[in-house]
């Protein structure tokens, strides 16, 4: 049985050109990049072209781009260094963020390093942005604001630009998770108001474990990770040298095929919505699925019954890969943080699903989900 894989927001298969980059490295180029010998320095020379590459893909300084473990740790580093480093003893996030962020923001709460107050969202899940100036005027400390480009279940995405000048009014730090969106959407750093953002290699054909935290040259922080003097002494460990490799060339990949692979990607997923909404009356499209919306990620809702409960279990043993939302929680059996604060109440009668596609997605195998929905639903 051949398995349709719709769950590319969790990962995405790793690119052969990738793959062909990083073997060298893998094998005969194992040398540590901080030895001074020959085989240190040819794995040294690949990481710094590694971050020249992504730098000049999102239009910052090499300097600005320091590779990580990936979105999390990156998320993690912004958030303790603009309390700890940079006097921002307010934090403005949203209920919607990754729980990267809001377990982060809720331990900064928990011991006294910060108070949080958490954004308005409107009824299909967008930033109430009157709410967030709102809070950014009232508040007496420095505020680091963390709101993600593009959210992971349901595809919103951010005024990234917008929010940015709203920091830039009330001397904030501006923080966010683009985990979903380096490698999907292009950037300009340089004409950005912001000061922490980060991307994961695996969310666009990339290698797993391997991430990029930008730090605007304003910015000075201290390490969030101690015990040596990689990534210019701002984060100890010997690097994930293959990892880092490949992350540069995927992002050149995603890069040059943009636009269409764009226009491609988000053809299906309307094609999808227009299929599940005329075959399931009942169907509830979650967030702004045909406006700001990420063109990746399509998440619906069906109404809860004894046939939908075990719905994604069933999807599975027909070789269908989907979620329930964020690939962090899929092990939980509790609902979708993002749908209880969207829904309230009306969430314990939903059964939500998120479908995200890539450009090796076809119209024939959404059409055949849809009619194994039918047969399940």
């Amino acid at each position: 049985m051949s398995r349709i894989y719709l769950d590319n927001a969790a990962t995405t298969a790793l690119a052969p050109e990738v793959l062909e980059v990083m073997m060298p490295f893998l094998t005969e180029k194992f040398g540590n990049p901080s030895s001074v010998y020959s085989y240190g320095r040819e794995t040294k020379i690949a990481i710094e072209h590694a971050r020249k590459t992504v730098a000049r893909i999102l239009n910052a300084n090499p300097g600005e781009i320091f590779f990580t473990s990936g979105g999390t740790e990156s998320t993690n580093t912004a958030i303790t260094a603009a309390v700890r480093d940079l006097g921002c003893k307010h934090i403005i996030t949203s209920p919607l963020e990754h729980h990267a962020t809001l377990h982060t923001v809720e331990h900064m709460e928990h011991f006294g390093l910060a108070k949080v107050s958490y954004v308005k969202v409107t009824e299909n899940g967008h930033i109430d942005m009157q709410d967030l100036e709102a809070l950014l005027a009232g508040s007496k400390d420095r505020s680091l604001v963390t709101l993600m480009h593009a959210n992971n279940e349901i595809g919103n995405l951010l005024d990234i630009k917008a929010t940015g000048e709203l920091c830039r009014k009330y001397d904030a730090i501006f923080h966010s998770d683009t985990v979903q969106t380096v490698g999907h959407y292009p950037f300009d750093l340089k004409n950005l108001y912001i000061h922490f953002l980060n991307g994961a290699g695996h969310k666009f054909n990339g290698p797993k474990g391997v991430g990029i935290l930008y730090v605007n040259e304003n910015v000075k922080i201290k390490p969030y990770l101690n015990g040596g003097s990689q990534e210019r002494n701002m984060r100890a460990g010997t690097e994930n040298l293959y990892g880092i490799v490949g992350f540069a060339k995927a992002l050149e990949i995603a890069t040059q095929n943009f636009e269409a692979d764009s226009a491609y990607i988000k053809g299906l997923k309307l094609y999808m919505a227009d299929r599940l909404l005329e075959t399931f009356p009942g169907l509830t499209l979650n967030g702004d699925t045909r406006g700001e919306s990420l063109y990746t990620v399509l998440n619906v809702s069906f109404p809860m019954s004894e046939r939908t409960d075990m719905l994604l279990f069933n999807l599975d043993m027909a070789g269908i890969c989907v979620s329930g939302g964020s690939a962090c929680t899929s092990g939980a059996s509790s609902l979708s943080h993002v749908i209880k604060a969207l829904y309230k109440e009306k969430a314990a009668n939903m059964v939500p699903m998120r479908f995200s596609f890539c450009k090796h997605n076809t119209k024939e195998e959404i059409d055949i989900v849809v009619e194994r929905l039918k047969e399940l639903v």
